[in-house]
């Protein structure tokens, strides 16, 4: 089923990885037009990152865990109509009044009110002409993911120094390694993955460095026993780490980044329970290379543009506040996978089938277990929300066990580089707090612009948010920002509704 210019879809859904494709597919094999749109060329998200077919990859799926379950969603989307836009970079989501201004089927998504969504897009930023992309929906689900915190230390501006993430990514996509020798650090379970897959793919990685210890998850042994899953996946990293020799280092971080024009060393040092560094622990590990991150942010700007409530996560993060349906505080908005909290490619595919089931039954006027024989009845609504609560439960414990502690600030020296953009130093972001009384991330911003770059803040916006605290807990930012991803003024200019394009 598709929509035709004049009418909305009946969903769109803004991100194609794990919980938006499994979103989008249930969405569409319970009847609804669906629209799926994607920043990215591929599906897959960050989780199933895979080589384009020009590079003629023989087996993709060897440098994935249960890639059965992507090939299955991919399989799914093939055999519905659903309109996939790839290459289209959301900026921002609007609701708005119908064209009848009345009540109704194309107003239930909202609530009953006669509004729709107005989804603003732009393709082309891969280099290809730009212009501006208009389309309606009745409902929307964001399913955008999360990208990396990173921590700031001595020389982690160096050449060489890349996110965990982007080590992989780099590895999943373009079947590159950021080095032959590469230190993996930060905190978090993507680092154990991130290690095995390096090392598998031939990389000789010295160390895993993890801030953090693993005991934390033994204070909550329920969550353990409920999800047998995880303690598998874990076993499976910790023995390919085994047999390429990894060594493991909890409780530790790298410190410092040794080096000239690119990456030659780094100093690791042990922490205490604060993450402060432990003095004379200091010890250096040569490589040409360091994978670091600490953990992942939600990425959640298009939902709280438009005033969605949001709930502290036990690591200092926001996610989105979501209901037992996968909907938020605004009616007509659903969100799932990482917007909600971090979790695991698992728990956002069942997320985003609970949320495709519950717009599939808002849309029709009916609570969410309508015809048993559309495959949409409460067994299979109530079976999602129960694994849903299970898995969230232990994404909570995880994300406790990974916090960052408040001493890690103690790595920076005043010329430490805090914002990249910017070029803003830890020296000139402590000034403005002692000197200038700045109290929070967004005064410091006004006063060093730290933040105002390219990146928003993604990169900086922890650490000027601790360092602003001063030694205390920062709130973490619920900012309302117009633009989630940045837009060229000639986009804007273009926005009269007969210049773009709508429903292609």
């Amino acid at each position: 089923m598709t929509a035709s210019p004049s009418e909305p879809y009946d969903l769109v859904v803004v991100g194609a990885g794990s919980a938006g494709l499994a979103g989008a597919v249930t969405a569409a094999e319970l009847g609804l037009s669906v629209a799926l749109l994607d920043s990215s060329t591929q599906s897959g998200g960050q989780f199933y990152r895979h080589p384009a077919p020009a590079l003629g990859a023989v087996r993709p799926e060897a440098l994935h865990h249960d890639w059965s379950a992507f090939s299955d969603l991919r399989r799914r989307l093939a055999a519905r109509t659903v309109t996939h836009l790839t290459g289209h970079h959301v900026w921002s989501v609007v609701r708005e009044a119908g064209e009848s201004g009345e009540s109704g089927e194309s107003g239930a998504a909202a609530g009953g009110t006669g509004e729709t969504w107005a989804v603003h897009a732009i393709t082309g930023a891969d280099g290809t002409e730009e212009r501006p992309v208009r389309i309606a929906a009745r409902a929307l689900l964001l399913a955008t993911g999360a990208y990396e915190r990173q921590l700031p230390f001595p020389g982690w501006t160096l050449p060489g120094v890349v996110g965990a993430g982007g080590a992989q990514a780099m590895l999943k996509s373009g079947l590159v390694l950021p080095g032959r020798r590469i230190v993996v650090a930060g905190s978090g379970p993507l680092l154990l993955a991130v290690a095995s897959s390096l090392a598998a793919a031939g990389a000789r990685v010295p160390a895993v460095v993890e801030a953090a210890g693993y005991l934390r998850y033994a204070r909550s042994p329920r969550a353990l026993v409920t999800n047998p899953a995880k303690a598998a996946e874990a076993l499976v990293h910790g023995a390919a780490l085994l047999r390429h020799r990894v060594r493991v280092l909890p409780r530790s971080a790298v410190t410092e980044v040794h080096g000239t024009d690119r990456v030659e060393a780094v100093t690791v040092s042990r922490l205490d329970g604060d993450w402060t560094p432990v003095p004379g622990t200091g010890r250096r590990i040569a490589c040409d290379a360091l994978a670091v991150g600490h953990g992942l942010v939600p990425q959640i700007e298009l939902a709280t543009a438009v005033g969605c409530a949001t709930r502290a996560l036990p690591d200092g993060t926001l996610g989105l506040a979501l209901d037992d349906l996968q909907e938020t505080s605004v009616a007509g908005l659903w969100a799932a996978g990482e917007t909600g909290g971090v979790g695991g490619a698992e728990l956002a595919r069942t997320e985003g089938e609970l949320a495709g089931r519950a717009i599939a039954a808002r849309l029709r006027g009916r609570r969410a277990d309508p015809d048993p024989d559309r495959g949409v009845g409460p067994g299979r609504v109530g079976e999602l929300r129960r694994r849903r609560d299970r898995m969230r439960a232990f994404a909570d414990v995880m994300s406790a066990a990974h916090a960052p502690g408040p001493g890690w600030p103690a790595w920076l020296e005043d010329e430490t580089d805090v914002c990249r953009c910017e070029e803003v130093t830890a020296g000139r972001v402590r000034e403005a707090v002692t000197e200038l009384g700045a109290r929070d991330a967004r005064t410091v911003k006004l006063l060093t612009r730290a933040g105002m770059g390219w990146c928003q803040g993604r990169m900086c916006g922890t650490a000027v948010a601790c360092l602003a605290a001063r030694g205390g807990t920062p709130e973490p930012p619920a900012e309302r920002r117009p633009f989630a991803v940045p837009v060229p003024l000639a986009t804007l200019a273009a926005l009269d509704e007969r210049a773009a394009e709508q429903n292609p």
